[in-house]
C-alpha cells in the first residue's frame, strides 16, 4: 500500500470505533428528524446558498446527521464518508427518518478516481467540519472537487481553524501550524460525550463512557494558505473567506465558554481567536 492507504486505512478503523461511541450520546435520531430537527448551523447555510432542486456532494459525511438536514432543504443528496460504521448509519437514519439521501462508502481519493471515470458531476460540493486533518494530500483533495463541479458549480466548506487545532486541550501551543507530514495519535476520541448536548441536539444521553480508541489514527495539519491555494491551483474562484470567533459543536478545549445554541468561545480571560472558517468558491 501506498502511504496514504496506510494512514487513511488506519483512520477507517479509528472512525469505525468511535462512531460508535458518538451515537451512542445522541437517542432516537429519527425521531429527532421527524420532529422537524435538523443540525445545520446558520454559517453552515449561509455558505451553502439555496440548494433547492441541486445535486449536492457532501465529502466526508460521517453518519449522515447533516447530509440528511440538507436533503431536507430540497437538495439531492449524496455523501461519502470513509467509515464503514458512519456509512451503514446514515443509510439507516435515512430509512429511518423518511428522508431521501445516497450515501457511498469509500477512501475519498478513490471515490473521486471513480467518479471521473463515471464522469458523475454534481452543482454543489459541501464538506464541514473536521474534514481535511484526515487527509493526505490537499490537492489531490481540491482537484477532487473541481473535477466533480459542474461548470458555476459551488464549493461550500467550513472547518476548524488550523490556527485553534496548533492548541492542546489546556490551550497549550502543541502542533505546527505547518504540515511536516502525519501527526500520530492515540485515536479519534469521543468529542460528542465531551461536548455534550452541543452534539446531542435531542438530549445527550450518558452513552459509552471512558471512551479509549483501540485504532490510531493520522492527522495533516493544512494552513488556510495550502487550502486556499490547492482550491486557486485546481481552478475554482474564491468568493468568500470568513473567520469566525466561535466554534461550532465542538467543546474543543478546556474552560470554553458555551454561548449557547452549540457554539463555544474561549474564556474572558483569553483574547478572541479565530476558531473555525468558512470558504464559498465557484467553477
Amino acid at each position: 500500500m501506498t502511504d496514504h492507504r496506510q494512514w487513511h486505512e488506519a483512520n477507517r478503523l479509528s472512525w469505525n470505533a468511535a462512531t460508535v461511541a458518538h451515537n451512542s450520546h445522541k437517542g432516537d435520531q429519527a425521531a429527532f428528524f421527524h420532529k422537524g430537527g435538523s443540525t445545520l448551523y446558520p454559517e453552515d447555510i449561509d455558505l451553502l446558498g439555496d440548494v433547492a432542486g441541486r445535486d449536492l456532494l457532501h465529502l466526508q459525511c460521517n453518519a449522515g446527521q447533516d447530509s440528511l438536514s440538507v436533503a431536507r432543504l430540497g437538495a439531492h443528496v449524496t455523501g461519502v464518508d470513509i467509515s464503514d460504521e458512519a456509512i451503514d448509519f446514515a443509510q439507516s437514519l435515512s430509512a429511518e427518518s423518511g428522508i431521501t439521501a445516497q450515501f457511498e462508502r469509500a477512501d475519498l481519493f478513490d471515490w473521486f478516481d471513480e467518479a471521473r471515470r463515471a464522469e458523475r458531476t454534481f452543482d454543489i460540493v459541501f464538506s464541514s467540519y473536521g474534514t481535511i486533518c484526515w487527509l493526505s494530500d490537499i490537492d489531490r483533495w481540491a482537484c477532487g472537487i473541481a473535477d466533480v463541479l459542474r461548470p458555476g458549480g459551488r464549493f461550500s466548506f467550513i472547518e476548524f481553524h488550523p490556527f485553534a487545532l496548533t492548541f492542546d486541550e489546556k490551550w497549550q501551543p502543541h502542533y505546527s501550524y505547518f504540515n511536516a507530514g502525519p501527526i500520530s495519535e492515540a485515536g479519534v476520541t469521543d468529542y460528542v460525550g465531551a461536548s455534550g448536548e452541543a452534539l446531542a441536539r435531542d438530549g445527550f444521553e450518558a452513552g459509552v463512557q471512558d471512551f479509549a480508541n483501540p485504532h490510531p489514527s493520522f492527522e495533516f495539519a493544512w494552513g488556510i494558505g495550502d487550502v486556499v491555494s490547492a482550491l486557486v491551483r485546481a481552478g475554482l474562484t474564491i468568493d468568500r473567506l470568513v473567520e469566525y470567533p466561535h466554534v461550532n459543536g465542538w467543546r474543543a478545549f478546556e474552560t470554553m465558554r458555551d454561548l449557547g445554541e452549540g457554539r463555544f468561545a474561549p474564556p474572558d480571560t483569553m483574547p478572541r481567536l479565530p476558531l473555525m472558517y468558512g470558504i464559498a468558491a465557484h467553477r
